[in-house]
């Protein structure tokens, strides 16, 4: 038996545990802005658990554990009860937790086989939407699971949750699902949230929640957020057997529906189902943090019923966190092709996510200080999107006391020119447009296949001709044509390869202008900004003509990119520049793409797939120039899969949907015959 300090002991820990994981429930769910990683608050709340499970008499009944979410309390929209009871999911972690999982279904059942519906488990928020006479009447967060918030207004503004049901389906309907923001979307957000100098999303699904409580419903329509629906209340009622009947009567309804979801005959299944995705999940245009798993047949859910928080009959498996700690050694500055100062951290090697982690991304100076990130510390890195590596913060407990806080450099660390700084950005700058680190990255930037597509002038390449003296900038390119002999005689190259790279710089001179916009790499204008100058001015002499009034007042460009532009084309380096390309004849004007092609492709959806003779970028603007629309995703309108080595699960989508599937060969036969 436990001592009475022993115990006074516990009792105190399990009261810091409630209110410590009550604090980061209000800071996810309420304030969308979480202080710690999904992998600490597990780590918490499970020690939550096992605790109130060892001494009972400590456990509250307002406890975490006990709860669904947050209830609310900030909120300025209007509280919403729910009818029917909105849930949070168990969690498993191990294959060992999905064994018992179906052991316990099995066992309240009696059924020797249970078969399984697996989705994926978006990281976005929850929401429930009622349906009356087929008409859109309401729809509210799961908050605390018993109130929610009226979002009604904004759930409207989503393209992908139908107003009105189809006249043959059911007049009342309630369905429930998750709202979330694409990877693209939160990328652009962040882009204007910067732009406007606001303060950034941390991830997409912080996005999707602060978006989904806006006022102002016109907020809501310009962030693109989408929807998958996954629930259908009273479905059973409705004549309807098993979760994966409902998953397609929905996709049937026009509900936006998950189709990555599969029926499982077994646990095994499911653990390959999850083997799989968390493999690929890095390759999806949204976020997930783990795999759902459900019992198929609805007539079950009676009698495997719910504990007070979490349905029996469903169970969501969290991926492993994709986080951990090693010991900061190095923080040092990079110079990039606009000047741009990245802060990196050479690290301890560390193995995270299948991957040995010895460099991460600090960003700016101040992301550094604002975490008061100092060298010696014992940090905690994550992989930003599971890709980039990124130190979240560091472990205070751990540091030396004779550490030292870093300070912004104020040189430029390859020509040691003097930074500058812009006010009201973070960013800082080498304005010294003769730096050798700017010149050879800018150079990698104008033949990239998206610019100049010069894709012959490989980077070893172009660091080889700058340091022999041939090029000095971008215009320089044109005239490699002059060293014919001396490039012929370089080593792996060759008359052959000169006469490809000859071919390949010739035919960049035709780029239509939006290419040589975005090519020059003009501080804020990206490939759409570049498009966007080049509709509008038609020629670079127009644009370089043009005032900062008349630049802020175009959509898409605004001040700051109108300030960037006319400082680049008031510079006298940059005006030099522009003079060599027009002397070497390259196209400064808009060509349009009716112009260029014929839109044989118009109000076509294209999906690309496999191994093919070049990369998907390519044959993406190929066929975009044809007027086509080129997606990720195979749906029931797509006109055309293309189709290489390797095509992977979207062949055999294709095939089901009945979609056309071509291979290369006969996408060029299309484009030849014009049809």
């Amino acid at each position: 038996m436990a001592k009475k300090e022993d115990l006074r002991a516990i009792k105190q820990e399990i009261d810091q545990l409630i209110n410590k994981i009550k604090q980061w429930n209000y800071e996810y769910y309420q304030l969308n802005q979480p202080s710690v990683s999904d992998s600490v608050y597990d780590q918490f709340y499970q020690k939550l658990v096992k605790l109130e499970k060892q001494y009972p008499q400590f456990a509250k009944v307002d406890s975490p554990t006990k709860t669904v979410g947050t209830s609310i309390k900030t909120s300025q929209l209007r509280k919403i009860a729910h009818q029917t009871q909105m849930l949070s999911l168990a969690n498993a972690f191990n294959y060992d937790d999905l064994v018992k999982f179906d052991q316990q279904i099995k066992k309240i059942t009696g059924q020797d086989k249970i078969s399984y519906v697996c989705e994926l488990k978006i990281d976005g928020l929850s929401f429930s939407v009622t349906y009356e006479n087929r008409q859109l009447k309401l729809a509210a967060t799961r908050g605390d699971g018993s109130f929610g918030e009226d979002i009604t207004e904004n759930v409207k503004e989503i393209k992908s949750i139908p107003i009105t049901l189809n006249p043959n389906f059911v007049k009342n309907l309630e369905v429930r699902g998750e709202v979330f923001l694409s990877k693209k979307d939160f990328q652009k957000l962040n882009q204007e949230q910067k732009k406007l100098n606001l303060p950034l999303f941390a991830n997409p699904r912080n996005a999707a929640a602060g978006s989904l409580r806006q006022l102002d419903k016109t907020i809501v329509a310009k962030r693109k957020l989408d929807a998958f629906l996954y629930y259908y209340i009273d479905a059973l009622n409705d004549g309807i057997k098993t979760h994966s009947e409902t998953l397609k009567i929905l996709a049937e309804n026009n509900f936006n529906i998950n189709k990555e979801w599969k029926l499982c005959q077994s646990i095994n299944q499911v653990w390959a189902y999850i083997t799989k995705y968390q493999k690929i999940r890095n390759n999806l245009s949204y976020e997930i943090d783990g795999i759902v798993i459900k019992v198929n047949d609805l007539t079950t859910y009676e009698v495997l019923g719910n504990t007070n928080k979490a349905p029996r009959w469903a169970i969501a498996y969290k991926f492993p966190a994709a986080t951990t700690v090693t010991k900061l050694l190095e923080i040092f500055p990079t110079v990039g092709r606009t000047g741009r100062i990245t802060y990196n951290a050479r690290l301890e090697p560390v193995g995270l996510s299948g991957s040995t982690i010895t460099y991460a991304t600090l960003h700016n100076g101040d992301y550094i200080i604002e975490r008061d990130l100092r060298v010696g510390d014992t940090v905690e890195i994550k992989k930003a999107g599971d890709i980039i590596p990124e130190v979240i913060k560091t472990i205070i407990k751990d540091r030396k006391k004779n550490s030292k806080r870093f300070k912004k450099a104020t040189n430029c660390p390859k020509c040691h020119g003097i930074l500058e700084q812009v006010d009201d950005e973070v960013d800082q700058y080498c304005v010294n447009t003769n730096c050798p680190a700017r010149i050879l990255k800018s150079l990698i930037h104008f033949c990239s296949r998206n610019a100049m597509d010069i894709t012959g002038l490989k980077d070893k390449n172009l660091a080889r001709f700058v340091e022999l003296g041939w090029i000095h900038n971008v215009a320089d390119i044109y005239q490699l044509v002059n060293y014919r002999q001396e490039i012929i005689n370089l080593e792996k190259f060759g008359e052959k390869s000169f006469n490809n790279l000859s071919t390949m710089i010739l035919k960049s001179k035709d780029n239509s202008l939006e290419r040589l916009l975005f090519a020059l790499g003009i501080r804020h204008v990206g490939e759409k900004t570049a498009e966007v100058l080049a509709k509008n001015f038609k020629t670079l002499d127009n644009l370089m003509k043009t005032k900062y009034q008349v630049l802020a007042e175009i959509n898409d460009i605004g001040p700051v990119i109108a300030t960037s532009i006319v400082d680049y084309f008031a510079n006298q380096n940059n005006k030099k520049l522009i003079t060599k390309l027009k002397t070497a004849k390259l196209n400064f004007t808009y060509t349009t793409k009716t112009s260029r092609e014929k839109q044989i492709f118009a109000n076509m959806t294209f999906v690309i797939t496999g191994a093919l003779s070049r990369s998907r970028d390519y044959f993406a603007n190929l066929l975009k120039n044809y007027g086509a629309n080129v997606t990720n995703t195979i749906s029931k309108n797509t006109t055309y899969l293309l189709v290489g080595d390797e095509p992977g699960s979207k062949l055999d989508k294709a095939k089901m949907l009945d979609v056309k599937i071509i291979n290369e060969e006969e996408l060029m036969v299309l484009i030849k015959n014009g049809n």
